[in-house]
């Protein structure tokens, strides 16, 4: 059995890749996406446009991903799978660079990481980035950049976390579906089985009414997520 949660909305507060595209990309970034939402491109050539468009220094876009919010349960979460063996990865239609620093500045460094890849240069002063899928994870039929299906297929048991358009397709296929947002909407309408959640620090409790032969959390385990 193993955990696989999304990134962007559900273990961070807002969209990291909207976050950064808003303050550092050329206008055209909201065409592109206005494209991606009437449903004319997939996600993976929406954001492989997009990136290119950030006009921003390495240090500038770490000091603006340096702002960026986790749920304030996910450390306590995190805690209690490895406590109890399992595993967690995070699977993101997102920016690996952008996840593993935010990640990182909340002392997490030790969770499987599967997203977009972002490639950067620096010449002559000028910083210019670019988006290559995992190489993995391509070729989704929904056109995402990182295949969630993919990712999660062929493991017996799995526990899905999520909450938006990017997990749509995955939520039909995993053994456990926590959702929340345009997914919980979604798996409704679909008649697909869920368990709602609205953040880490009630995921607990419903993870072990769920699967009652997982080890309990510590006591002061639990009483973290709350406080």
């Amino acid at each position: 059995m193993q955990v696989f949660s999304d990134f962007d909305g559900t273990i961070s507060i807002q969209d990291v890749t909207d976050i950064v595209l808003s303050c550092f990309a050329d206008s055209q970034w909201e065409d592109i996406e206005q494209e991606w939402k009437d449903g004319r491109i997939g996600s993976a050539e929406c954001m492989r446009r997009q990136i290119p468009l950030i006009r921003a220094t390495r240090h500038e876009l770490d000091a603006l991903l340096d702002t960026v919010a986790i749920d304030p349960g996910f450390v306590a979460f995190r805690d209690y799978c490895s406590e109890s063996g399992l595993p967690v990865t995070v699977v993101s239609d997102g920016v690996d660079y952008f996840i593993r620093h935010v990640l990182a500045l909340n002392g997490i460094r030790d969770l499987p990481v599967i997203a977009n890849i972002l490639t950067h240069r620096g010449v002559e002063g000028q910083d210019t980035y670019a988006l290559a899928p995992s190489a993995a994870t391509a070729g989704c039929s929904a056109g995402s950049g990182v295949c969630k299906c993919k990712v999660i297929g062929g493991i017996e048991r799995q526990i899905y976390i999520g909450d938006g358009r990017s997990d749509f397709c995955v939520s039909g296929r995993a053994g456990l579906v926590f959702a929340k947002g345009k997914l919980a909407e979604y798996c409704r309408d679909q008649g697909i089985s869920y368990i709602a959640f609205d953040d880490f620090t009630d995921l607990i409790p419903k993870m072990q009414a769920a699967l009652p032969g997982i080890a309990r959390a510590p006591r002061a385990l639990l009483q973290s997520s709350i406080a």
